[in-house]
């Protein structure tokens, strides 16, 4: 155990080239291996290393820079030079360095800048772990998204990559702090928020200033790359959301058969305002999944599964279980496995735990009135029957299905009505 705990600790060595060229038919794409100066945990003295490690401790890696090169395929002109985010970061934007940054920390902290680059206009909050949204929230201020993004789902929080869009405050930094995360990245930092974060010795704190302009990267295409195991390569434009404003989803109707299908409830807008929030974290989540949104935050998030009606099942659980867990947090400040455990050992009340349940259950663990989100069209009405059993009030998927027809069938029969649109488009994420 003591060589595997090491091994976590270790900072693997780097035989990756400085520079790599890419040329795509006649264009030519060069990269520069990122590496910074970092104090040693242990000695102090300045190391000159890249990323710490891959996805495992005993897998090299490196991370590269688009230095030169512009890219026009097909007539779409890629990403330039110059808009480096996290592949851009300097020593002196690694402000804290823990225990030195790997892969997934900067995958992390990548996708979640893929998702807030939708999300400007409102102070928001992404916490992610394992390249998926634990927790994603607007708020009033940084401090309220962040305290409604970790109480979205304190369980998977810990030990997540934690993004915010706005420059981080004390009061954020102070609710931070009382977390156990891997990484805080922001724009900036007010003054006093870094001596507060810095308590965590471990902790990456990352200053990512191009956040400030970060909407327009919503519009900027660059080419995706996928390793096969016999060392081929697959290539791929990275996706485009069309959704930007309300106007730009579609009416839920079909034909099926010689006869006309539609959505009898419109949505309201508040509901609107929760279509294009989920629509838009949808874009940082793996396929096949299933979210659900309310107010502004993720009540329900469902990732990876192979049929749909599976992961929207899987979404409603765990938005029951991140309920009572939240419900029992802030009522006796422990998470909800230990307060049952403490039950079976007669240190708790067994009838608190049972009221807590009995809350979740009677709230539908905070799906009653939220926006089931799906990446893809449902292929039976089952999946979207998961969702308006648990109280949804508007559904946003792609369509398209040969039986868009029960699924709109379904939003009609519901009790009350449910409201539906389409995207118009798909967002699968591999």
């Amino acid at each position: 155990m003591s060589d595997l705990k090491k091994m976590y600790r270790t900072i693997m060595d780097d035989n990756f080239p400085e520079d790599m060229t890419i040329k795509l038919g006649g264009q030519t794409l060069v990269y520069r291996k990122r590496a910074w100066k970092i104090p040693d945990e242990k000695t102090g003295e300045l190391i000159e290393k890249g990323l710490r490690y891959g996805e495992n401790p005993d897998q090299q890696a490196a991370l590269y820079e688009l230095v030169n090169g512009n890219l026009i395929l097909g007539g779409c002109q890629y990403i330039n030079p110059g808009n480096g985010l996290v592949s851009s970061i300097t020593e002196g934007d690694m402000i804290q360095a823990g225990k030195h940054p790997g892969k997934t920390n900067f995958t992390d902290l990548d996708n979640a800048l893929n998702i807030l680059k939708y999300l400007m206009a409102r102070p928001a909050a992404v916490i992610l772990k394992h390249n998926n949204t634990c927790g994603a929230a607007y708020g009033r201020d940084i401090a309220d998204a962040y305290d409604r993004a970790n109480m979205a789902d304190r369980i998977a929080a810990f030990g997540g990559c934690l993004v915010v869009n706005r420059a981080m405050d004390k009061k954020t930094a102070e609710a931070v702090n009382s977390n156990y995360l891997e990484v805080v990245a922001a724009p900036d930092f007010e003054e006093g928020a870094v001596s507060i974060l810095s308590k965590r010795k471990n902790l990456r704190i990352i200053r990512v200033g191009k956040i400030t302009g970060l909407e327009r990267y919503r519009n900027f295409r660059f080419i995706e790359f996928k390793s096969l195991i016999d060392g081929g390569i697959i290539v791929q434009q990275s996706p485009m959301n069309r959704i930007k404003t309300k106007d730009d989803f579609l009416s839920a109707k079909t034909t099926y058969k010689g006869k006309e299908y539609s959505v009898e409830r419109k949505p309201t807008d508040r509901e609107y305002e929760d279509m294009l929030f989920g629509w838009n974290v949808e874009q940082g989540i793996t396929s096949n999944s299933v979210i659900y949104v309310k107010d502004g935050v993720t009540a329900g998030i469902g990732t990876g599964e192979q049929d749909r009606v599976g992961v929207a099942e899987i979404a409603v659980f765990k938005a029951y279980t991140k309920c009572a867990d939240a419900l029992c947090f802030k009522k006796y400040g422990i998470p909800y496995k230990t307060f049952e455990l403490e039950a079976e050992q007669g240190k708790r009340d067994r009838k608190a735990l049972a009221e807590i349940d009995e809350e979740t259950r009677k709230n539908k663990g905070g799906l009653i009135g939220s926006i089931m989100v799906s990446d893809a069209f449902f292929p039976f009405r089952d999946g979207i029957d998961v969702g308006i059993r648990q109280g949804v009030s508007a559904v946003v998927q792609p369509g398209g299905s040969e039986r868009d027809f029960e699924v709109i069938e379904a939003c009609n029969e519901a009790d009350p009505k449910v409201a539906m649109v389409f995207t118009g488009q798909r967002a699968f994420k591999h």
